[in-house]
């Protein structure tokens, strides 16, 4: 499931010199207090053991889904965004809503580029190591795992190569569920 909506408006135009503040403070965002979709509380409610990000927008939707998470581990994190190295004159006068700055720097990290963050590589080291913890727990019955949009489809992924299947198409709208079998 990805997390619900973040708290954080998006709104206005940001200086790329401001996006690792901006970044900063998403990553520190709790949940917009909204109706949940009735299909992810029954996920949440029909799961054994219920895991999270350390993010505190997934530990804010764990909560407002009614749970506690029996596992809040940083292998699950989002997939970080990379900062831009420009110019200070052009950092401080190239100016973008965040949105648009969050696609274009996440663009160039699939194609790449990483300049301190962790790399796409690196992440997806992680999202293997998420999907094995994952079937592990997954042996005493139903896993949710809460965490966000990138490192999700980085698990399922790593879900499908060892054999999980999945029958929907795959939804990465906050509040969303992909559900996976593991193959007899």
């Amino acid at each position: 499931m990805r997390h619900g909506k973040p708290l954080l408006t998006d709104r206005g135009w940001v200086a790329l010199a401001g996006m690792p503040a901006w970044i900063a403070a998403y990553d520190a965002a709790g949940v917009v207090d909204q109706a949940i979709p009735q299909a992810s509380i029954a996920s949440a409610d029909a799961a054994a053991t219920i895991v999270s990000s350390t993010l505190p927008r997934a530990l804010a939707s764990v909560r407002a889904l009614g749970h506690t998470p029996a596992l809040a581990d940083a292998l699950f994190r989002e997939a970080a965004l990379p900062t831009l190295s420009m110019p200070p004159v052009w950092s401080r006068c190239a100016r973008l809503p965040p949105a648009c700055w969050a696609v274009l720097l996440r663009l160039m990290w699939m194609a790449g580029y990483a300049n301190g963050a962790e790399s796409r590589q690196a992440t997806r080291l992680r999202a293997r190591q998420g999907a094995a913890r994952l079937t592990l727990l997954a042996r005493s019955g139903p896993v949710l795992l809460v965490a966000h949009g990138i490192i999700n489809r980085m698990i399922a992924a790593e879900l499908r190569r060892s054999g999980w299947t999945t029958e929907q198409r795959a939804r990465h709208a906050c509040w969303s569920t992909n559900t996976f079998t593991l193959a007899a």
